[in-house]
């Protein structure tokens, strides 16, 4: 059961965790802080935070004109905020299409899709690609739940990054990742690599 707070220590609390977490729907914050969505929305207007919408859109405008290693169109997900070299966060707003028929259950690739390609999107280069990649699933996914993914950069030497992966519906983590990812200066460079992949 959640401990009920006093106004001023909730609102304290609401302003910490929607910095946190932007994407948080006002139905999520009600639940996190056991009271009632009414109260939320009372909470928001009194501290001037908008709706989540608005949240993720202002932070999405900024986030998307740093990419470059990709177009906002190709990632898998809304664009939260990037740090390029640093670290990154995407929302992933599961449909019908994503899932199982039976059991709604969306598939593992497309999780394993806005992970990597948020991974991608952290690199400072107009040409990336993923090199290595060790993932696990820790619990399923259904239709409908939005996944928060966030990545981190963990480190950089020479031409390779290792980018750390969470991801995360309603605060519990449902997919973990390590993705080293490659960059390349120029697509030529690109293309006379792949045109000799054993060196």
């Amino acid at each position: 059961m959640v401990r009920r707070l006093n106004k001023r220590k909730r609102q304290e609390q609401l302003i910490e965790l929607v910095n946190q977490q932007p994407f948080l729907t006002d139905e999520e914050l009600a639940d996190q802080f056991g009271v009632s969505v009414q109260t939320i929305r009372l909470d928001r207007l009194e501290l001037s935070i908008p709706e989540m919408r608005e949240r993720t859109k202002a932070l999405a405008e900024a986030a998307y004109g740093q990419l470059k290693a990709m177009s906002g169109q190709e990632l898998v997900g809304q664009l939260l905020d990037v740090e390029l070299g640093k670290r990154g966060s995407s929302l992933l707003k599961t449909t019908e299409e994503m899932g199982f028929s039976k059991t709604k259950v969306v598939r593992g690739h497309h999780i394993f899709a806005q992970a990597n390609s948020l991974a991608v999107a952290l690199v400072d280069s107009p040409v990336v690609f993923t090199a290595r990649a060790e993932i696990h699933f820790r619990h399923p996914v259904y239709v409908g739940e939005s996944i928060f993914c966030q990545a981190e950069v963990a480190n950089a030497s020479g031409n390779r990054t290792t980018v750390h992966v969470n991801s995360k519906v309603s605060g519990r983590k449902v997919f973990v990742g390590r993705f080293e990812v490659a960059a390349i200066e120029t697509r030529d460079a690109a293309a006379g690599e792949t045109a000799n992949p054993e060196g």
